[in-house]
């Protein structure tokens, strides 16, 4: 007989109250919600948390340091966080300068410090299949290299420019490690400011590489780069620039010294950009509107997910005043090789696939978010400044939603309005059927708000076959002993509290059972494939 999942939605008030307007935690859900377990670290707690689609703590790990920015869980169940060292030479918004990994239990298992007056840790890392570290870094430039570089002076607000480098790390021990690769910024400029200057040239002609004197601004963090992801079917990274308003994919298979030049590697080009999409001005001047606009996330979608091998991008939106998730899916040659179009740019010339809310300034977050792709296609959606997560499925519908309670003032109360900044650089969704799950007691506790209401989100799903349900007690309500049906006699019941807890289990050996010590409210038996909702006077 075919198995089928019935859910049962627990739809009561607490206490028999009336439901007040839910503000924090799961704030909406319904059937279509993946089912998954969520990841975040909010931007001004020590603590990371695992939670569950009613918003319940599953696990929680609490660190030496605040996010700076993003958190991971790891295949083995390893925890692997950035961490807010206190670095006061760069001044930048996602500063770091800390990576710290945990086991499952909160053990530190390994710490590494990336941080000097000449260069920090920033905003995101990337764990290899080979357990080394990929971070990005800043590493400061002073006026006379810059300008050596072809910088118009112009445009050293403070006599000073930070270009971006990737490190990968080896981690050694509990505290060390050694750099085994490195790509800089820096090794891959051209200008048309400076004909004294060996990279002076044509900047359109050369998509390949940065123009040192592109943004008009002059800020000393040049390119604000904000995430990066790896692909391991390619050998590449990919690395979102905020101020750049785009995206460029480098080669990874090179060895430190190709990657500083312009050749070697699987596509031949050293540490040139392969690959670059977004905003076309930054190489080609002001032909057009940019595509992105202060992005966030850039990742591959991962093998085995919808649109595998796609580029998906949180579109913050800055100068619009909403936000989207975009889809790109990057023009390849036979031999595997990006596209360059004969106008010199990168295909596709807009989004493959967009996600704008109907009414498109309800989804809008200015800096930080992230969007990650589920197992049954939804795609989960972190809005960071407002601290808001968000699941829509692919008919862009939304099927959860959950908001952060804590803030840099502490945790809000549920009911209660959010008085002080409950921001969070990412949120990412781990599906039930993870490896990083595989052995882990997942039994939820309560929310992280206080006064929790799971009233409306609470579900127990049960794998049924030949459901037939029946009444499994009485009388209900009931005060202290309970009549348990004949038919379950010899099997286990289970009660569950409104929050899920299991808070009785025991094998049925006779008719009667006393829960006369049980609190006054609302409960549910299950006994196999049956559920009974009961009332405790």
């Amino acid at each position: 007989m075919k198995k089928s999942i019935i859910i049962l939605f627990v739809s009561f008030a607490l206490n028999f109250s009336l439901i007040a307007q839910l503000t924090v935690g799961t704030t909406l859900t319904t059937n279509n919600v993946s089912n998954g377990y969520t990841l975040f670290s909010p931007n001004f707690s020590f603590n990371t948390y695992l939670i569950d689609n009613c918003g319940r703590v599953v696990n929680e790990w609490s660190a030496n340091f605040r996010p700076g920015l993003s958190v991971y869980l790891l295949e083995d169940g390893t925890l692997m966080r950035t961490g807010r060292g206190g670095n006061g030479f760069f001044t930048a918004g996602g500063v770091g300068g800390v990576i710290e990994h945990y086991d499952w239990d909160n053990n530190l298992l390994w710490t590494y410090e990336h941080s000097s007056s000449t260069f920090v840790q920033h905003h995101d890392i990337e764990v290899l299949p080979n357990g080394n570290v990929l971070l990005i870094s800043f590493e400061k430039k002073n006026a006379f290299e810059s300008i050596d570089a072809g910088r118009n002076p112009s445009l050293l607000n403070d006599n000073e420019l930070w270009p971006e480098m990737v490190l990968e790390i080896q981690p050694l021990g509990i505290d060390s490690g050694v750099i085994v690769w490195e790509w800089h910024m820096w090794d891959h400029l051209i200008q048309d400011y400076d004909n004294t200057k060996s990279n002076y040239g044509v900047v359109k002609d050369h998509p390949e590489l940065f123009d040192i004197n592109y943004t008009p601004n002059g800020n000393d963090d040049w390119a604000h780069v904000n995430s990066i992801d790896y692909n391991p079917e390619r050998d590449e990274i990919i690395l979102s620039s905020r101020s750049f308003n785009e995206f460029w994919i480098i080669d990874h298979s090179t060895s430190s010294i190709e990657s500083a030049s312009h050749s070697g590697g699987n596509r031949g080009k050293g540490g040139d950009i392969l690959y670059r999409w977004g905003n076309n001005n930054t190489f080609k001047g002001n032909v057009s509107d940019a595509l992105l606009d202060g992005q966030h996330d850039v990742e591959w979608i991962p093998q085995g997910l919808k649109d595998a091998g796609s580029i998906m991008v949180f579109d913050n939106g800055n100068l619009r005043g909403y936000s989207s998730i975009k889809i790109i899916n990057p023009l390849i040659d036979l031999s595997n090789n990006y596209i360059l179009q004969s106008d010199t740019t990168y295909g596709p010339n807009v989004a493959d696939w967009e996600y704008i809310a109907p009414n498109p300034t309800d989804f809008y977050s200015g800096t930080l978010s992230g969007a990650n792709r589920l197992q049954n296609g939804n795609i989960m959606v972190c809005e960071g400044t407002s601290g808001k997560f968000t699941e829509i499925d692919t008919l862009k519908n939304i099927v959860w939603q959950y908001i952060n309670p804590m803030t840099n003032s502490g945790i809000t109360s549920q009911g209660d309005p959010i008085l002080g900044v409950n921001t969070v650089f990412r949120s990412i969704k781990y599906d039930a059927s993870y490896s990083g799950f595989d052995g882990k007691d997942l039994t939820p506790g309560l929310p992280i708000e206080s006064n929790p209401d799971l009233s409306s989100c609470l579900s127990t799903n049960i794998q049924a076959e030949n459901v037939d349900p029946f009444n499994l007690i009485y009388p209900n309500p009931f005060i202290g002993k309970v009549i348990l049906d004949e038919r379950i006699i010899g099997k286990e019941i289970i009660i569950y509290d409104v929050y899920g807890r299991i808070i009785y289990s025991s094998l049925i050996t006779n008719k009667q059972i006393d829960l006369s010590y049980f609190d006054k409210g609302v409960y549910w038996i299950k006994v196999e494939n049956n559920i009974q909702k009961v009332l405790k006077k």
